[in-house]
């Protein structure tokens, strides 16, 4: 029987899953494991189910020996794994896109609220017993409906994040390398990103991490965006250059900020921490019951399925390397 190394607690039917199929190796004493205990618990495994923090790459790869099939992670986006190195050893990685689609979704829309009317601004207002009294010009936000939602990465999240949108009245633009299949059905209509910046009200952020998409929002872009603009993050937190947002968000170049990532989680750039016209949730993006459980097991099949030399579910596609190992 196969051996899986999982390198954290998984909610739902997973465990009960990944048992069935063969032995399940995990630490169930950490939440998350330093690097030793991770290149220990992976040694001599079939696949690794992993977490987003768990850094894929040679070394792990090294560490789980030849005998290596497949990395389930436990996440749609897969920034943590080195692809070339796996694709140079044949291993198969998989990640578990689709389930969390609507709870990200849910909590993109959820910061575009919070920053647009100042949710967090007005409970910290009310927690902290400061004096306030309603009047016509007391903490004005502004509307959605009419406004233009610009998305960037109109995939599965991203259409989700418009479909909320157009239930506020909003009209929805989308920028992208490449037409969308989404944007017909949601009327949305695609951009360049520098024209999208410009003109857009509220802008979210739904692409994967990588090195072209690495600070994708800077000092330039910002600068490109309405003074009355508000920027939504639940993408990855290094899609966006913290110092140059906290720079925008202190010189009022744009009016607001909802971020749900950080490019160095679970640090936090201090100068966010001083604003008050930024909305900080720590990574909830797929926190809920129901799509944790989901994530979990997708990952389990996934990972059952390449222990057993099948088509998993999810499969990432891999940089065009030649297998190293001629048995993958």
């Amino acid at each position: 029987m196969p051996t899986f190394a999982v390198t954290a607690a998984l909610p739902g039917r997973a465990p009960e899953m990944l048992a069935a199929a063969g032995e399940v190796r995990a630490r169930a004493d950490a939440e998350r494991l330093d690097r030793a205990d991770l290149l220990a618990l992976v040694e001599g495994v079939e696949v690794a189910v992993t977490m987003l923090y768990d850094r894929v790459d040679d070394e792990l790869l090294d560490a789980a020996g030849p005998g290596l099939r497949g990395v389930s992670n436990v996440a749609v986006g897969f920034d943590n794994i080195d692809l070339a190195a796996c694709a140079r050893r044949g291993i198969v990685v998989t990640n578990t896109p689709g389930v969390l689609d609507d709870a990200t979704a849910d909590l993109a829309f959820g910061l575009v609220l919070a920053a647009t009317r100042r949710l967090g601004e007005g409970e910290r207002l009310i927690r902290e017993r400061r004096p306030w009294r309603w009047g016509m010009g007391f903490m004005l936000g502004h509307d959605l409906r009419g406004a233009r939602l610009g998305i960037v990465g109109l995939g599965g999240i991203g259409s989700r994040v418009a479909r909320r949108g157009r239930a506020f009245g909003m009209e929805i633009a989308y920028a992208g390398r490449h037409d969308s299949p989404y944007a017909a059905h949601l009327g949305a209509t695609r951009l360049d990103l520098d024209e999208l910046l410009a003109t857009a009200d509220v802008v979210s952020l739904h692409v994967p991490l990588s090195a072209a998409t690495h600070h994708l929002i800077d000092a330039h872009e910002l600068g490109l965006m309405k003074p009355t603009a508000t920027l939504v993050n639940t993408a990855r937190g290094a899609v966006v250059d913290e110092a140059a947002l906290v720079e925008a968000l202190r010189e009022r170049t744009i009016a607001a900020a909802g971020l749900d990532v950080f490019e160095n989680e679970p640090e936090v750039h201090p100068g966010l921490l001083e604003l008050e016209n930024v909305v900080l949730v720590p990574h909830l993006g797929s926190a809920t019951v129901e799509t944790r459980a989901a994530m979990a097991e997708l990952a389990a099949r996934n990972a059952i399925a390449v222990a057993a030399g099948e088509e998993p579910p999810t499969p990432v596609k891999l940089p065009g390397a030649q297998p190293t190992r001629g048995d993958r």
